[in-house]
């Protein structure tokens, strides 16, 4: 299937009315997919996998906004910190103090979202209610220079149950509400299945892949 076009024109037209960034979800697929929306204008662009990020940025405009979404590991972060724009999973105040210490040794500041676990599956990842409390209290007392948490990121359940998506997505606007006042002005929650729902509990940006780029085999 080739790229959405027309449905991401309309997306993006309905997504900006309602000030959600959309960021395009291109795992698995190819460059030449990416650079169909990048010449509509599009310039957010997801992938959940840190070799796949590499070699993409390395084929595509350098003004791409990349957005890591994925799982990632401790010792991948000098991979692409130098490029990097947002990533989204961070799950441990681990894992954040080494996005800083390569961050550094790009000179850069790397924007964070920190992931919670709302979902009922295990296989997600995510801190739990304490867990981020306890982050965002060391963050207070020991800041990292080079990196900016904005704000949350959580998947929802793999459902169809309204009741059920939104009860997690509450959990997750609640969250955010309660630690607003660490500045933060990212709520990162929907995607393909579930992102108008999300958005009406708080999402400000979505991860929208297989409406846009047809499902992955």
């Amino acid at each position: 299937m080739a790229v959405a076009v027309e449905k991401y024109r309309s997306l993006q037209t309905a997504l900006t009315a309602k000030q959600v960034t959309l960021v395009a979800v291109s795992k698995l697929k190819p460059a030449s997919d990416i650079q169909a929306l990048y010449d509509e204008g599009h310039r957010h662009f997801g992938e959940n996998y840190v070799q796949e990020l590499v070699d993409k940025q390395a084929q595509l405009p350098n003004d791409i906004q990349w957005h890591f979404i994925g799982h990632l590991q401790s010792n991948k972060v000098k991979y692409i910190a130098p490029f990097v724009h947002l990533i989204h999973g961070i799950d441990s105040l681990k894992l954040l103090q080494e996005v800083n210490k390569q961050a550094a040794k790009n000179q850069r500041i790397i924007q964070c979202l920190l992931q919670v676990h709302i979902a009922t599956e295990d296989t997600k990842h995510g801190m739990n209610a304490d867990e981020l409390a306890a982050c965002l209290a060391h963050l207070n007392t020991h800041p990292l220079p080079h990196v900016q948490v904005i704000g949350l990121m959580g998947m929802a359940s793999f459902t169809d149950d309204t009741t059920q998506l939104s009860k997690e997505f509450t959990t997750l606007q609640q969250m955010y509400q309660q630690h607003q006042h660490f500045g933060f002005n990212t709520l990162s929650m929907g995607m393909s299945g579930d992102y108008e729902q999300a958005i009406q509990h708080g999402s400000n940006m979505v991860r929208i892949g297989s409406l846009l780029f047809g499902h992955r085999s």
